[in-house]
């Protein structure tokens, strides 16, 4: 399984110009006990986060949301080399959608 957490707020300017309900998206990948957070910070760097379901609850009382999509991440998954964090969450999916590039469009997807 794989979480992708969507917020509503960025410290990026592109995203909030460009980008209508969601800003910013994360993958969330479970390793046995625990959860790792992928926070895209600027291209080329990711930052792993370690997060648990207390950590989800804080995250949902400030406004963030969750898909929890039923496919493992794929054995192939890298964080280098990724240049926003629609790309970094579509790449812990397995996700080859070129037409998906910003926050929204990944929620919306995900959702149908």
């Amino acid at each position: 399984m794989v979480i992708i957490a969507f917020s509503d707020k960025t410290s990026k300017v592109i995203p909030r110009i460009v980008c209508h309900k969601f800003k910013h998206c994360a993958p969330i990948i479970p390793t046995g006990h625990d959860m790792v957070m992928y926070q895209f910070t600027r291209p080329g760097h990711v930052t792993p986060i370690k997060i648990n379901m207390s950590g989800i609850r804080r995250l949902r009382q400030h406004g963030w949301q969750f898909i929890y999509v039923p496919h493992d991440t794929p054995p192939n998954f890298t964080t280098r080399g990724a240049i926003s964090c629609v790309d970094l969450s579509k790449r812990a999916l397995g996700l080859r959608a070129a037409w998906i590039w910003r926050p929204d469009g990944l929620y919306t997807y995900l959702r149908n």
